[in-house]
């Protein structure tokens, strides 16, 4: 009989007392079954490279601690014995963070990259990082019994819309945000009670449709993101981030895209943000905001002569940025986020055929371009992956030592 999320297999060796060996292991078999959120034991045993029996025995030890859990096998008719499926224990979580300039964003996530909960708190102008803060911690106090009750939580993740130390989550700058080297990991971890680390948005973003979406399976992305608070982006490079020299690499919303453009925050002028911008298209609406689907239904739905002049012209400055874009990155995949995904869902054919008419022949028919796959909840599981990090490193000193923990 196979084990069920509750139900935990017979005690194995204490965590304390295994071989680095063993636990580098058990973080690779833990870390693949959170990532494919489902794994036969065959298909751990191809992945891994280790025999049937060592795999055995690292399920095992993984459902002993109550990490993940087993159930007969699914599908069709399989040739030979079937194997056993694995699956995370959806009592492991992580909690997610995402401040915008409108509101922040309080997600619960399973390992998995499930979301099981997601509160939003409107706020009446842009919060400062203190305030952000506070209203994060707020929220987590009040779902403290739900956590404590029937979650073991790994630690918290913050994706901010700006420059962000990866080393200790301060953020650098978040221009539209207004803040400016402010420790916001630390001040979280500090104000809730469990571990947090800070990092770019966009970035976090670019990893989670690597793992669980568009571009899953593939190596090489461009990922772009637009919404309220500009236009971010996130390069993928042979399946690893590019991070560059301080971890701010990925900041495409500031390609150069027109000479005689407008003066952007950073302080240049003809920035892609200042050409294509979301509140252009809601101020030709006539609207003061909404939700990218909301915005997408009255797009389609005008019959202004204005309005898809500018969806036309702002797909052309679009356009340009990609070009520089697949040249300098031979992307096979563009994953357009927010509202950059409504441009391109309104003409398809118009920015696919400008990419290829303007970038280099070869690099231009290699990429294809794709919306987002994960929608509302993407900036929720790819901040959730921060809150995992540490436990994925390390699923047995998670247990032993509380990684999750703020005093860790």
């Amino acid at each position: 009989m196979m084990s069920s999320p509750r139900q935990r297999a017979a005690p194995a060796a204490p965590p304390s007392e295994l071989d680095p060996s063993r636990r580098n292991n058990l973080a690779l078999i833990t870390s693949l079954v959170h990532h494919h959120r489902v794994l036969s034991r065959a298909q751990l045993t191809k992945r891994t490279g280790l025999n049937r029996s060592t795999v055995g025995t690292l399920i095992g030890q993984l459902a002993a601690l109550g990490l993940v859990y087993e159930t007969a096998p699914t599908g069709g008719a399989q040739v030979g014995r079937p194997s056993p499926e694995v699956r995370p224990s959806p009592s492991i979580a992580a909690l997610a963070v995402y401040p915008e300039i409108d509101a922040v964003t309080i997600g619960l996530v399973n390992l998995g990259g499930i979301v099981q909960k997601k509160i939003r708190f409107a706020t009446e102008r842009i919060p400062s990082a203190r305030e952000a803060v506070n209203i994060a911690a707020a929220v987590i106090e009040g779902m403290r019994t739900e956590l404590d009750h029937s979650y073991r939580i790994t630690g918290i993740g913050v994706a901010v819309p700006g420059l962000v130390n990866p080393d200790d989550g301060t953020v650098r700058h978040a221009p539209h945000l207004g803040w400016r080297d402010e420790p916001v990991a630390r001040m979280l971890s500090e104000a809730a009670g469990y571990a947090c680390q800070a990092a770019n948005d966009a970035s976090l973003a670019a990893e989670a449709e690597l793992i669980f979406g568009a571009g899953a399976g593939r190596d090489n992305l461009v990922y772009l993101n637009g919404g309220a608070s500009g236009i971010g982006g996130g390069i993928i490079s042979n399946g690893m981030l590019l991070r560059g020299a301080s971890g701010y690499a990925g900041e495409l919303g500031h390609t150069f895209v027109r000479t005689s453009g407008e003066q952007c925050h950073c302080g240049a002028t003809g920035c892609l943000e200042t050409e294509v911008s979301q509140g252009r298209l809601f101020e030709l609406l006539g609207v003061s905001g909404g939700d990218t689907s909301q915005l997408e239904q009255a797009l389609r739905a005008s019959g202004s002569p204005a309005v898809a002049e500018e969806i036309s012209r702002q797909l052309g400055f679009l356009a340009i940025a990609l070009r520089n874009a697949v040249n300098t990155f031979n992307p096979e995949v563009i994953i357009l986020d927010g509202f950059l995904g409504v441009l391109y869902a309104l003409a398809p054919s118009a920015l696919d055929d400008l990419l290829l008419s303007q970038a280099l022949d070869g690099p231009a028919a290699q990429a294809k371009v794709h919306p987002a796959a994960l929608g509302s909840n993407l900036m929720m599981i790819g901040a959730a992956e921060l809150g995992f990090a540490r436990f994925l490193a390390d699923p047995t000193g998670f247990v032993t030592t509380g990684l999750g923990s703020a005093a860790e």
